[in-house]
Order: C-alpha cells, then structure tokens, then sequence
C-alpha cells in the first residue's frame, strides 16, 4: 500500500469515528438525562465575575471532568467560535498559540477562534473554560486519547486534519453544552 493510500486510508477511518461519535453523542441524548444543575450568572454581572467554576476547583485535574456546570456563557464562546471559523478561507491551519498575527491576517485556528470567541463574549481568556474544555474533550475522542502538548494546536496542526473536522469537534462541544443547559432547566 502507498503512503498516498495509507494516509487516505486514516482520513476516512478519523472521519469515520468522528460521525460514529457524533451519532453516538445525539443517541445519549435519547437516553433519561441525569438532571445537573447550571451556573447562574446575572446578564448583567461583570464578564470576570464569571470564570466557570475556575474558583470552585481547586485541583487542575477537576477540569478535565466532563460535565462541570455549563452556562449560557459557554454556549455564546461556541457560538461565535464557529461563527469566526465560518468556512475554510478563514482557518490558519499552522497554529503557533500567538492569536495576533491570525487576527492581522484574518485567518484563525481552532484555538485563536476559541480564545477570541473567550474573550468577546467575556471580556477576559479563560484557559479552562468549561466551553474550551468541551472542545479539547471532542478532540481527546475522535483522536482516540492521542498524547497532545497542547490539545488544541496539536488537533488543528495535524496534516490529516481538515476544516470538516474543526467544524465536527466544535459542533460536538455545542451539542453537549446545549444538551447541559437544557438538563438543568428541567
């Protein structure tokens, strides 16, 4: 077999999993939900007033649990990071964790994407805001627990990762986060 046809052979396994997670994702949502109560921030409150849970936990290992609380601020970071990841002419697949020279060039990562949305709707970056963590979670699943320095730079920088596959692990990270907030409003 050919390099061409092994590294071919890789793409449509990834892109395989990551439907088979994905289908798998939306039939747990079928299931009962267990019911976890959300965050409440004020609208009003001032943006570093709310920095998801980061007083809360003590132990960085805490944040890497799946489902600490979510707020309705986790789901606007999602929103506008896919919203800044609008198609493939915007996407800087070289991620180096240095947004300013994606924001001079109007083309951004997968991380910068998140660390603007962070910053847009917050007013401050949080590294390990539960809306961020989602996405390093759905990168952590259709990479099958591939070792990552930085999950994030490392997914976007992957020579077998396309655009297709940025949008998928945001659009997991937006399923579970709107699944969450409607558990705790029940």
């Amino acid at each position: 077999m050919s390099r061409e046809q092994s590294n071919q052979k890789r793409r449509v396994t990834w892109r395989t999993e990551l439907l088979i997670l994905s289908i798998a994702l939306v039939l747990s949502s079928c299931a009962t939900p267990k019911k976890r109560s959300a965050e409440s921030t004020p609208a009003a409150a001032l943006p570093s007033a709310d920095l998801s849970n980061r007083a809360k936990i003590g132990n960085p290992a805490e944040y890497e649990v799946r489902d600490r609380n979510v707020t309705e601020q986790d789901l606007r970071i999602l929103l506008k990071a896919d919203e800044l990841l609008r198609d493939e002419s915007v996407w800087n697949r070289n991620d180096d964790r240095a947004c300013d020279d994606d924001e001079l060039n109007g083309k951004r990562s997968l991380f910068c994407a998140l660390h603007k949305a962070c910053v847009e709707v917050l007013g401050v970056y949080d590294h390990r805001r539960v809306a961020l963590q989602e996405v390093r979670f759905a990168v952590v699943d259709v990479t099958r627990g591939r070792d990552f320095q930085h999950r994030l730079r490392d997914f976007n920088n992957l020579p077998e990762t396309r655009f297709a596959d940025i949008k998928a692990v945001l659009a997991v990270a937006l399923k579970q986060v709107r699944e969450r907030l409607n558990e705790s409003e029940k």
